[in-house]
């Protein structure tokens, strides 16, 4: 399909910019190609854990599939048996791979297609936890209390083999009936135990529409919000669980890379609840920013506004590498607690160096030399990886936004203010789903407006708005 000028719609463009890789160096794809050949000698003695019932849950259609899971119930608690894709397995320290992956730094997902972070040929297929096939994963085991308290953990390499591929609204639907999976019977009583140790520990959980671009059936694109069920949100809390356990062996050890945010200031604490107060939300002296937070009801236009202010408390996230001794800051106050990403090798870098730092300790042996080795090198790595993500992801809602709108010129909208400044404000739109900038004097956070369309400039990929009522 192309647009009335004869430009096609696709991402191409955005691809070009970025200057985005379109394939894999030859002597990378053929170490990826040598290890899937040569995968029974590199998984080598381990231990066989495929009899235990795991299954997947990812969006529909996913073929890098990260984590397997089994939430057990015992007469003390719970067991959570999480196998991770084991990436160390397949990729050479020092290798062709090893180093484009190094470049790449994570996947980078568009709505016409990704640009992977490892070959198809192991993502998508000798290293994915695909289902009723036997894989190598890094598998962890975390015992916890009644109160979904952790307390043993233990990480060590393995086969698995998953049982079962199932999405979000697939599961939730089972839950919703009464008759969830065996594997995955447990998950909501867990999933809200940890939901409630959250918000004890001050995490921060911001139920922003999340915006998504998706084809239209007809060589086009829509723009639609993400639904977020609680399957999604107790599937999180076992991979930040996962995360919060690597992190604590690492401190434990003194080695390792963690995922950090510093505490925000006072001055930042208080200029958010002068925001509420004029938002009219009450927020009590004695609640916690992550306690008034959980208590918003997220439909409303002055949540959305709060949530949108509330996004200044997380700027400032990165990487922090540390071999020796312990950094000065160690937490994520976002999550309120230590944390390291280990859940999620085949997209993301970092992690497959935080599971040999684990699998190491766990297994009470030295951290290999070629790990320590890259420890300073990552979080550069990683932090300009994550913002070429985040300009990626942005362009193309931006085009996506731009090809919806663009017959549009003129027409009315019904919109709330996110954020307020001086003549104008970042506004969002329900139908179409669109955040964007809209002119207008007087603008108000939380407030209910109506906007007009002024330009959609595809080239440029702008959209502009000006507010036509108030209160509306």
């Amino acid at each position: 399909m192309e647009t009335t000028d004869g430009a096609a719609l696709d991402f191409a463009g955005v691809r070009a910019e970025f200057d985005l890789p379109t394939q894999f160096p030859s002597a990378a794809l053929a170490e990826a190609e040598l290890a899937v050949a040569e995968r029974d000698r590199l998984v080598g003695d381990r231990e066989d854990a495929t009899d235990l019932p795991l299954v997947t849950i990812d969006p529909p259609g996913s073929k890098d599939l990260d984590q397997a899971l089994y939430v057990e119930a015992t007469k003390s608690g719970f067991r959570l048996h999480y196998a991770i894709a084991d990436l160390g397995t397949f990729v050479e320290p020092g290798g062709a791979l090893d180093g484009e992956v190094k470049k790449r730094g994570q996947t980078i997902y568009l709505p016409d297609g990704n640009v992977p972070l490892h070959p198809p040929i192991l993502s998508e297929g000798a290293a994915s936890l695909l289902p009723g096939q036997t894989r190598p994963s890094a598998l962890w085991t975390i015992d916890l209390d009644k109160d979904g308290v952790p307390g043993r953990i233990h990480v060590r390499r393995a086969l698995v083999r998953s049982i079962a591929q199932f999405d979000y609204d697939g599961v939730q639907a089972t839950i919703d009936a009464g008759n969830p999976h065996p594997s995955i019977a447990a998950l909501p009583q867990l999933g809200r135990l940890r939901r409630e140790h959250a918000v004890q520990r001050g995490a921060l959980e911001l139920q922003l529409p999340e915006q998504d671009v998706a084809t239209d059936g007809n060589g086009g694109w829509k723009l639609t919000l993400r639904p977020r069920n609680n399957v999604d949100a107790w599937n999180a809390e076992m991979s930040l669980l996962t995360g919060m356990s690597a992190a604590s062996l690492m401190v434990e050890a003194g080695v390792g890379v963690l995922r950090t945010l510093p505490e925000p200031d006072d001055g930042a604490v208080e200029w958010l609840r002068r925001s509420a107060r004029s938002l009219g939300i009450t927020w009590s002296r004695t609640d916690s920013v992550a306690v008034m937070l959980a208590g918003l009801d997220p439909r409303s236009p002055e949540s959305l506004a709060l949530y949108m202010d509330a996004t200044r408390l997380l700027r400032g996230a990165g990487y922090t590498a540390f071999d020796g001794t312990l950094p000065e800051l160690t937490t994520h106050a976002g999550l309120g607690a230590a944390y390291a990403h280990v859940t999620a090798p085949l997209r993301r870098l970092v992690d497959r160096f935080g599971a040999e730092i684990c699998l190491a300790v766990s297994a009470d042996k030295a951290v290999p030399e070629w790990v320590r080795a890259v420890l300073p090198e990552l979080p550069g790595l990683m932090g300009g990886s994550d913002t070429l993500t985040s300009k990626v992801d942005k362009a193309c809602l931006d085009q996506a936004e731009a090809w919806v709108l663009a017959d549009r010129i003129g027409h009315e909208f019904d919109a709330v203010v996110l954020r307020a400044e001086a003549n104008s404000a970042e506004v969002f739109l329900t139908d179409p789903p669109v955040i964007a900038k809209s002119a207008g004097e007087n603008l108000q956070e939380g407030q209910r407006i109506r906007v007009r369309l002024l330009d959609a400039d595809i080239v440029k990929r702008k959209v502009a708005f000006e507010k036509v009522i108030s209160d509306v």
